[in-house]
């Protein structure tokens, strides 16, 4: 047996070696709420399942099927060595209700902060064979029987051990969380209103390397975009060349209170004297989680007055929907910004502290929505006929309060490549540097459509940051077969009876020696 905290332990010989990937567990600081989930990294213990009665110094090893909040505890209240949770490769084959008990559940575990190692695994075929294997000697791990006892100690009944031999998480220094902006600048003067279409584009899970956020918010970035090609269309034409300014941004780190929004505020408002959101803004659009669902919720801080282009958006999209598209249902939430509350509901909450008319666009009705935060949120959770009816209607209701016109043409096909390559890679805002290839990709895609594209970073203040991000997210385990302990304790009692009866003997013996002499 291989236990780190053992001074007698040894590795015996193997006869199987894997090395399955694994994700590690988020471990993520976020100044004046709390720290979020395991700092520790190391692994080095056997292997247990969930199951078996003593956990103390174990690797244990629980299938997504069988995990429960309760199980998670026990392993903690025994002090396991590490938890390894196994997930599925193809999560679209889970029963839903397994998907959303997790789903569920993330929350409490990014609330716990504790020092054993938790890690993710995708199961393969050697994976599940470890596990079955395991679960074997878990099992037996209870028997009281003597031939029971003595098959467990027997050479050819081994157990596995993993093994991790990455450094502890450090905190990583200067860290830049990027945003993109793009504009499409109106026609007929220059004090012009401005609409503001935003998306964040990071995703957030329990493990930042199976973060792919595909409904929150591959599914907004993907709307974003499609509405960018859209009306970049119409301007390049005199004669659609509308007398709306149209600014389009693309947040990072939205699911860290929405940093990025923040400082590009900030950055707009309080340290420069020429800027779109200083004039005349008409109302701020953000997209969030659209690509499901047959509901659509308008969420506001304060109910548009009449009059108003915030009104005449909210009746348009009104309209749209019950005409057009019956099946969905419409409705507005109204919601105060609690400025006592840690972090934001909703994006539009940024824009809302600073004065500026703004609303979220959801098929949530609720922003506690385990959803939003959850590495379940795959492909398979984006319907794409959803997605592009919700796009239509937006794009529809826009183009109503722009033009006075109708019949927007959203290509499908083209959302459908939008959401595969966003939910094709993980989009956790630690992942995504100012270099990171999604980051140059969206820049592009923007430079298409829109003019004056520029980014602009956020990076942590030295003295009193706001998130802390930490490294080795990412590791490999080494699953080597050995011995079970109990075969070790089992050699080392008959190596000191061996050498007890050999040093009785010599004794005997220079006895008998001395007395003939």
């Amino acid at each position: 047996v291989v236990v780190r905290e053992s001074a007698v332990a040894g590795v015996q010989t193997c006869s199987l070696s894997l090395t399955p990937p694994i994700y590690v567990y988020d471990h993520n600081a976020v100044t004046q709420v709390h720290f979020l989930g395991s700092r520790n990294a190391i692994l080095n213990t056997e292997a247990r399942t969930v199951d078996a009665e003593v956990l103390s110094r174990r690797c244990v090893m629980v299938r997504l099927a069988d995990f429960s909040y309760e199980k998670y505890q026990k392993a903690l209240r025994q002090s396991a060595g590490a938890v390894v949770i196994i997930l599925p490769q193809n999560m679209s084959t889970m029963p839903q209700d397994i998907v959303q008990q997790f789903m569920e559940l993330e929350p409490e575990l990014l609330a716990t902060e504790t020092i054993v190692p938790v890690y993710f695994a995708l199961e393969d075929e050697e994976l599940l064979s470890i596990y079955t294997q395991t679960q074997i000697s878990s099992s037996s791990q209870g028997s009281s029987s003597a031939a029971e006892g003595t098959s467990r100690c027997s050479p050819e009944n081994r157990t596995f051990c993993g093994l991790v031999y990455e450094s502890q998480s450090k905190a990583v220094s200067d860290w830049a969380i990027t945003s993109l902006e793009g504009r499409l600048t109106g026609a007929g003067g220059e004090d012009l209103p401005t609409i503001v279409l935003v998306a964040h584009y990071d995703s957030f899970g329990v493990a930042p390397w199976l973060s792919y956020g595909a409904d929150s918010n591959g599914s907004g970035v993907a709307v974003l975009l499609e509405l960018a090609r859209l009306f970049s269309r119409l301007y390049s034409y005199k004669r659609t060349h509308a007398g709306y300014n149209l600014l389009f941004f693309l947040s990072g780190g939205g699911k860290f209170n929405y940093q990025g929004t923040k400082r590009w505020l900030e950055d707009n408002l309080d340290h420069t004297d020429s800027s779109l959101l200083q004039d005349n803004v008409a109302f701020v659009l953000c997209l969030d989680t659209l690509g499901n669902s047959d509901n659509l919720h308008l969420h506001v801080s304060k109910p548009p007055k009449e009059g108003s282009p915030q009104h005449a958006l909210l009746k348009e999209l009104e309209t749209v929907a019950a005409h057009q598209h019956p099946d969905l249902k419409f409705s507005m939430v109204h919601k105060k910004i609690n400025l006592a509350d840690d972090t934001l509901a909703w994006e539009h909450e940024r824009f809302g502290i600073r004065r500026l008319p703004a609303f979220t666009l959801s098929h949530l009705e609720s922003h506690r929505s385990p959803a939003r935060h959850s590495i379940m949120d795959m492909r398979p959770h984006v319907d794409l006929t959803k997605l592009s009816r919700n796009t239509k209607v937006i794009a529809e209701a826009l183009a109503r309060v722009i033009y006075n016109l109708t019949e927007k043409q959203v290509q499908e096909d083209q959302l459908a490549s939008l959401v595969d390559w966003l939910t094709a890679q993980p989009r956790a805002a630690q992942l995504l540097d100012k270099d990171s290839s999604i980051v140059n990709t969206l820049e592009y895609y923007l430079s298409r459509y829109l003019k004056d594209v520029k980014r602009h970073l956020v990076r942590a203040d030295k003295r009193d940051p706001e998130f802390v991000f930490y490294d080795q997210l990412k590791q490999t385990m080494n699953a080597y077969r050995v011995k079970p302990a109990i075969f070790d304790l089992l050699l080392a009692v008959c190596i000191a009876s061996y050498l007890g009866v050999l040093y009785l003997a010599v004794q005997v013996r220079q006895y008998s020696d001395k007395l003939i002499f």
